[in-house]
């Protein structure tokens, strides 16, 4: 299985490189295969490459999902004996 997440591009660099906010981790992908984005944009990023573009209420959802699977993660490590 595979997994992409979703990132805010926040800055575009030179060869078709950008800067995204990861949960406020910022990170330097490829964006060779989105043509056209722009500062602002969320992206879909799977190993270092933005794969496709994504409207901004379904990635603001998305990453609230991975934000509460998160804390249950945590809750239930405090819980295991």
């Amino acid at each position: 299985m595979c997994l992409a997440i979703p990132a805010k591009l926040v800055e575009l660099l030179a060869n078709e490189q950008a800067i995204v906010n990861l949960g406020g981790i910022r990170k330097q992908v490829s964006i060779a295969l989105v043509p056209g984005v722009a500062v602002g944009d969320y992206v879909i990023v799977h190993v270092g490459h933005a794969i496709g573009r994504i409207d901004p209420e379904e990635a603001e959802r998305t990453l609230a999902l991975f934000g509460e699977m998160a804390q249950f993660d945590a809750q239930q490590a405090e819980i295991a004996p």
